[in-house]
């Protein structure tokens, strides 16, 4: 199916690492390598959603920045819509951004406090299009509090008058405002109750399906994944550990990885809750400035062996579903 979709973004082996300085008060100790992303690859098709999931600190929302260039990628390639994002230059980034958006986590953080509902949703407007009148700008920004479920009577109140759901539909709303082909939400309903959750998931997807939209939705959460997603990245420490369609994911889940955070996800039948298996991982999520040879999953796998340790794993298989482990295909 994906074959008959136009591909706009193209991932290659994508890396970022950063420079951490040494704590040795030896002035010839050498800085540490902190490998936020190891080797990231993937595709995403016009009007797809890919999920991107993994417990706090696997790489989600470096994978997000580096894709939209707010950190730079160390190693790998960027390509959206034929174009390599990694070579271009600040302002041929900056004005790739029309195409690009992104939606942060904290959605009262992310707006300025100083500024109305109205100057934050139309601040990208006149970013990009400076010769639009104020009717015009103030026109457009109306229209698109509409869209979002916001009433534009409130377009003169500032951030701290809104709740957590209107803030993060204030968030959207800016980042469409420039009509673009690609939103990154960067666990966008994580701060959220639950009910508002949904609402602001299903908002993002009558948004989608209207527009046109491709999304990267990171979340921790599979239950949310599970309702928006059409294909889903899992990530540990940095690397991928298994791609699928969200179907064949959910169905069967083949990473042990996987099938531990597949076995915390809740289930609302409390007899089937109670009888299933939970699967504990052991130890804690090991360092990225000294990650475990080999496979990074091998310290906390419950298959492991000892060829795990010796060859890191790539992910193989087809667009339906894709796997890195050593032992299973």
């Amino acid at each position: 199916m994906n074959s008959e979709k136009k591909l706009i973004l193209d991932i290659n082996d994508l890396k970022v690492q950063f420079s951490i300085p040494s704590k040795s008060l030896l002035p010839w100790a050498k800085p540490h390598t902190l490998k936020a992303v190891d080797g990231v690859s993937l595709k995403l098709y016009e009007g797809e959603t890919l999920g991107v999931v993994g417990e706090s600190g696997c790489g989600k929302s470096t994978l997000a920045r580096a894709i939209i260039g707010l950190v730079p990628a160390s190693a790998g390639s960027v390509v959206w819509l034929g174009e390599d994002l990694t070579k271009l230059d600040h302002e041929s980034l900056r004005l790739k951004r029309k195409e690009i958006q992104m939606i942060f986590q904290d959605p009262l953080a992310s707006l300025n406090p100083r500024m109305n509902v109205g100057d934050i949703i139309a601040e990208p407007l006149r970013t990009f299009y400076p010769n639009l009148t104020k009717s015009e700008v103030k026109e457009e920004v109306k229209e698109m509090m509409y869209r979002v479920g916001l009433l534009p009577n409130v377009i003169n109140r500032y951030p701290h008058e809104f709740s957590g759901g209107q803030c993060q539909r204030i968030g959207i709303a800016r980042a469409l405002i420039l009509k673009p082909k690609m939103i990154i939400c960067d666990e966008p309903v994580s701060a959220l109750d639950v009910s508002i959750q949904a609402q602001v998931v299903n908002l993002l997807k009558e948004l989608q399906n209207e527009l046109g939209l491709s999304l990267v939705f990171i979340a921790h959460d599979l239950s949310v994944v599970k309702h928006i997603a059409d294909r889903v990245l899992v990530m540990y420490l940095g690397n991928p550990v298994e791609l699928a369609e969200c179907d064949a994911l959910f169905a069967e889940p083949k990473h042990p990885y996987t099938q531990a955070l597949m076995s915390a996800v809740p289930i609302p039948d409390p007899r089937i809750e109670r009888a299933k298996k939970i699967q504990m991982l052991e130890g804690e999520l090991p360092s990225p400035i000294n990650p475990p040879s080999g496979c990074v999953f091998r310290t906390r796998c419950p298959i492991a062996t000892a060829e795990c340790s010796k060859e890191k794993p790539q992910l193989k298989g087809n667009e339906i579903h894709s796997l890195s482990c050593l032992l299973r295909s």
